[in-house]
């Protein structure tokens, strides 16, 4: 009887410890797709977005906010987001239809574009001509805006709108970064994620 008492005692201490030390300890079952077998509170972690170093030859100048009067906290990333059957490959800068947009950087209006998908369009060249900014769906240009410009940072360049494939009710700006091919090409070139660059704006 003693002997059934100490197995009984011992089974108890184990599922107590089994208990206390939690589904962490058993990493197999879950690879398996085992349902873990209590719910732990879910952590939420800050992710810090690295900046490209500054003085890297690959690395795009500094820019600023290119819609007047938006803060870093009201861009999203959505350079990875779909649209149809594409990447999006762009920040959706949302703000009041008219809104000034303004120039990210120093640069060269290279072309003034009317396209389907992006309505009113102005691809700016950076001084180097390494990088190319896009601003798409605009409601207007600037008063004598013109290919050839050139344009400092913070020049108004256009105003928000809803041109192109835009959603009429949804007034933004379509904001891209893209590194250009050797060749110089305003329609050619590697998209770059413009949200880390922006989000680091002040």
């Amino acid at each position: 009887m003693k002997k059934v008492l100490v197995i009984v005692i011992v089974a108890v201490i184990a599922t107590l410890a089994w208990v206390a030390a939690g589904p962490e300890q058993f990493p197999e079952s879950q690879a398996l797709g085992a349902p873990p077998a209590f719910a732990k509170k879910a952590t939420v972690q800050t992710i810090t977005i690295p900046m490209p170093a500054p003085d890297s030859a690959d690395s795009p100048r500094p820019l600023i906010i290119p819609v007047e009067g938006v803060n870093a906290g009201a861009i999203r990333d959505t350079f990875n987001e779909t649209r149809g059957l594409r990447r999006h490959e762009a920040s959706d800068i949302m703000a009041a239809r008219g809104t000034p947009v303004i120039a990210t950087d120093d640069g060269t209006v290279k072309k003034i574009f009317t396209s389907v998908p992006g309505g009113l369009t102005i691809y700016e060249f950076d001084p180097d001509q390494r990088y190319c900014y896009y601003y798409a769906h605009l409601d207007r240009y600037a008063d004598g805006l013109h290919e050839g410009q050139q344009v400092h940072r913070g020049d108004v360049l256009g105003y928000v709108g809803t041109t192109g494939n835009a959603p009429k009710d949804a007034p933004h700006l379509h904001f891209a970064v893209i590194r250009l091919d050797a060749d110089k090409k305003w329609w050619k070139g590697t998209y770059v994620n413009p949200y880390p660059l922006l989000v680091g704006s002040r």
